[in-house]
């Protein structure tokens, strides 16, 4: 394990949902458990990825919408145009929510990685979302929002940061104590 996926093992083990946020983080893990299935479907192609990894991604990038591309929540009906480019590369549109899935995940790398504890999650989470927040030294908000490990400052629009802004979606962290 890294030094990185170390701390964040650590702070997800130290980290609790915001009691405010408690039964909304509830609710996004029951909607992510309901496609357990489908997402377990997914992770098969990639040996030890866990149902969960793609659950989690789905919510964070897609708002759970199978009509939407898993790289950045553009429709699958056709190529994304978003960073980090077309996607994807092979085949032609419209896409299957399953093959845009499976394109998303190995054009970042997701998978190559065999080892999925909270640590290494949460930094493979940063990595696909991208290492904005850790560049600046703050929290990522995709990481912790709803939990007491983040407060405000985030991203509100490709390379615009915004100190005072704060999410309201939920974070992987604490999707991620949910579902655990």
């Amino acid at each position: 394990m890294s030094a990185l996926s170390d701390t964040y093992a650590d702070q997800f083990h130290a980290c609790a949902v915001k009691t405010e946020h408690a039964a909304e983080v509830q609710s996004e893990a029951e909607r992510i458990r309901a496609h357990r299935q489908r997402y377990a479907a997914v992770a098969a192609h990639f040996p030890g990825m866990p149902w969960w990894v793609v659950g989690i991604l789905h919510s964070m990038e897609c708002g759970l919408s199978f009509h939407q591309h898993l790289h950045h929540g553009e429709p699958v009906s056709a190529r994304s145009v978003q960073v980090p480019g077309v996607r994807p590369e092979e085949d032609t549109p419209p896409f299957t929510w399953e093959e845009s899935a499976r394109a998303a995940l190995m054009s970042k790398g997701l998978d190559q990685i065999t080892d999925w504890n909270p640590g290494q999650a949460l930094a493979a989470f940063e990595n696909y979302n991208g290492t904005g927040y850790r560049r600046r030294g703050v929290p990522s908000p995709y990481l912790w929002s709803f939990t007491d490990q983040y407060r405000c400052g985030m991203y509100d629009a490709d390379g615009r940061y915004d100190p005072l802004a704060v999410s309201r979606q939920c974070g992987c962290a604490a999707l991620l104590k949910n579902l655990f």
